[in-house]
């Protein structure tokens, strides 16, 4: 599976499981994370083995895309020359409503392991416009919104709840 977005080049292969899925998922409007079958933790970040208990065994689990922006930091000079057009433009770590304040074992007290992404935070009215950054609030409720790359192919990004 292989789209384009903003001139770059998106590519999920079967030899890709940590992100396939994700892509797939999201192809059918729906946000989803990988969920660790020994532990039972969620974690938004791609990877083959659980940060919490090192497992290798895990399956992807549907989430209900809506949170809370946790932090959040402008972009005014783009890294890659595909986002030169949008800057500055906000960047959101949004807070998940799944697993929040589950505690993390052998942790100090009160961390916990929340479940938190990475994302854009995109216009309402069109989700390939970044938000206004004036309208970024640490709180403010969010749900993920699909961004179209294809056949059975988007990008999940995020835009304020209403």
């Amino acid at each position: 599976m292989e789209v384009e977005y903003r001139g770059l080049k998106l590519r999920a292969t079967e030899e890709d499981p940590e992100h396939l899925g994700y892509f797939e998922y999201a192809g059918k409007g729906v946000l989803a994370v990988q969920r660790c079958e020994s532990c039972r933790l969620l974690r938004a970040s791609f990877n083959c083995a659980c940060p919490f208990c090192q497992s290798s065994s895990w399956s992807w689990t549907p989430v209900s895309g809506r949170g809370t922006i946790y932090s959040w930091s402008v972009v005014t000079q783009a890294v890659h020359p595909a986002f030169r057009d949008w800057g500055p433009y906000p960047l959101v770590l949004v807070e998940l409503e799944e697993q929040r304040n589950v505690p993390w074992r052998g942790a100090a007290e009160g961390e916990n392991v929340s479940l938190r992404v990475i994302a854009n935070l995109v216009s309402h009215e069109d989700p390939r416009v970044p938000e206004k950054e004036e309208n970024v609030v640490i709180g403010r409720e969010v749900e993920v919104c699909f961004v179209p790359l294809g056949q059975d192919f988007a990008l999940p990004q995020f835009r304020i709840a209403r």
